[in-house]
């Protein structure tokens, strides 16, 4: 009787705590189903985004098995080498912490694509605005002057400009078209660009020194920011040191000392402690990442 009333209470705590996870997930269930299409649909969307700035053309279908193969694909390979070993828990903790890993990295390396596209655009400015200035003067249209960009310099400035003329070509004005450039390449430099060229063709001016004078500014701003990034390199060398730490030291106590490592990789805890251990280094790699990086 007793052994009933235990198993009664036991199963009477289950069914309510089921039911106000029920509740809960009733309530937020719109919530949650963003969170889930955010964090599917919407990372495949965002690369995307990302790879239409880069000119790559690549079908949906086609991101989708990519990121099913880094996550679920990776995990459950690293899932069935631990199994195969006899380290399922271990496998289990590698194969969640993988397809996490796999399904959020290929977000910031499209990002890191695109950020240097947008300095190489950058450093290429001060050739591309020169070149700009010197066809106005010699009596070309602000057109004319930008298809000897598309002729003469190299990707990704002469991408951005042709972009520019093939829609300026099927009807949007050349107005809209810069203002699309610098949705496209949003830095301070482009925005300066492109708001002197649509004020100066609606009131008048020289286009000429206009140019002239943004390529001094964005000179001095590319020499501070290479001042800057000479500074920020030692941190970021101290920022790898310091994550690659821990890793560098579990490996001298595994060949010096393996038995003093064994317990980390065959008892509960030790695993437990060890993907920890990883996920907060990391968060603390990605936190050193931010600190160091510096932006002007």
């Amino acid at each position: 009787m007793e052994t009933f009333v235990k198993i009664l209470n036991r199963n009477g705590l289950i069914a309510l705590i089921g039911f106000v996870i029920f509740l809960f997930s009733l309530k937020y269930s719109q919530a949650i189903f963003n969170w889930i299409e955010n964090q599917t649909f919407g990372t495949r969307n965002h690369i995307m985004e990302k790879l239409e700035l880069l000119f790559i053309e690549i079908e949906p279908q086609k991101i989708t098995y990519l990121l099913l193969f880094t996550s679920v694909g990776v995990g459950s390979l690293a899932f069935l080498f631990f199994a195969i070993i006899g380290k399922w828990f271990l496998g289990f903790l590698f194969a969640i912490f993988l397809s996490f890993l796999g399904f959020k990295l290929p977000k910031p390396i499209v990002n890191y694509m695109v950020e240097r596209r947008i300095k190489e655009y950058s450093l290429q400015m001060v050739d591309g605005l020169q070149l700009l200035s010197n066809g106005i003067r010699a009596g070309l249209s602000v057109p004319q002057a930008i298809g000897m960009i598309v002729d003469e310099m190299p990707p990704p400035i002469s991408q951005e400009f042709n972009m520019i003329l093939q829609q300026n070509k099927i009807g949007v004005t050349l107005e809209e078209c810069l203002e699309n450039l610098a949705i496209r390449i949003p830095t301070q430099d482009n925005d300066m660009f492109v708001s002197s060229v649509n004020i100066l063709r609606e009131t008048g001016g020289n286009l000429a020194e206009v140019f002239d004078t943004i390529v001094d500014v964005i000179r001095e701003r590319v020499r501070l920011q290479q001042k800057v990034d000479t500074y920020t390199a030692q941190g970021m060398f101290q920022g790898a040191t310091i994550f690659c730490m821990p890793f560098a030291i579990g490996m001298i106590y595994y060949v010096t000392d393996p038995p003093s490592m064994e317990k980390m990789f065959t008892e509960p805890l030790g695993l437990v402690l060890a993907f920890l251990a990883l996920v907060l280094d990391c968060i603390g790699g990605f936190i050193i990442l931010k600190i160091v990086k510096i932006r002007i």
